[in-house]
C-alpha cells in the first residue's frame, strides 16, 4: 500500500526549478533567484536579457545604505556617467506586477520612474528592509547566494558577465 501511495507523488525532477540568474562582479559573484509565479511577464522579460548578456559590462550606477542599483547601458560608457540610471533594453514590460511580498534584505525588485508598468531592465538588491517600497515595485526574485558581494559594490563597479544556471546545475 505504501508502494501505491508514493507511485503518485511528484518527483523533484518533475517540478520546474525557479531561474537563476549569475552575475560576476568586480568584487564577486552573486546569484539571484527569480520569482516567476509573482511576476512571470518580468521574470521572462529580464530572463531573456540576462540570456543574451545584456547586463555583460554594465556599471552599477546607484548605492545607498539601502540598495544596489544596476541595468542601465549607459553605464559601459564612463563619459555618460551624469545620465546612469536613466536608460533601459527599450523594452518596457507594459505591465505592473506587484508582489504581496515584502521588501527586505535580498529582496531583488524592478527599479521604475514613477509607473510601474514602465520598468524595463534596471534592478535594484536591498541591502537593509524597506517596508515603505512594499506594494511600490515589482519583486522579481532574491539574493540566493553572495550577498556579502552585493554589499561590497560600489559606483562604478563593472558587471563582468551575467548567465542564467541550468537546472540542476551547481557552482
Amino acid at each position: 500500500m505504501l508502494l501505491a501511495a508514493t507511485a503518485f507523488a511528484p518527483l523533484a525532477s518533475q517540478t520546474p526549478a525557479a531561474p537563476v540568474a549569475v552575475f560576476e562582479t568586480v568584487k564577486g559573484t552573486f546569484e539571484i533567484e527569480f520569482f516567476p509565479e509573482d511576476a512571470p511577464k518580468s521574470v521572462a522579460h529580464l530572463t531573456r536579457l540576462v540570456d543574451r548578456a545584456f547586463y555583460r559590462g554594465q556599471r552599477i550606477h546607484r548605492v545607498t545604505a539601502s540598495l544596489v542599483q544596476f541595468g542601465d547601458p549607459q553605464s559601459r560608457n564612463m563619459t555618460l556617467q551624469d545620465h546612469w540610471g536613466r536608460r533601459g533594453s527599450g523594452t518596457p514590460i507594459g505591465v505592473a506586477e506587484i508582489s504581496k511580498r515584502s521588501h527586505t534584505r535580498g529582496t531583488v525588485a524592478l527599479a521604475h520612474s514613477g509607473n510601474p508598468a514602465y520598468a524595463d531592465s534596471q534592478l535594484f538588491i536591498l541591502k537593509a528592509n524597506v517596508p515603505a517600497y512594499n506594494g511600490e515595485y515589482a519583486i522579481v526574485g532574491r539574493v540566493v547566494s553572495g550577498m556579502d558581494v552585493v554589499d561590497k559594490l560600489r559606483v562604478p563597479d563593472m558587471i563582468k558577465m551575467s548567465s542564467l544556471k541550468k537546472a540542476g546545475q551547481s557552482e
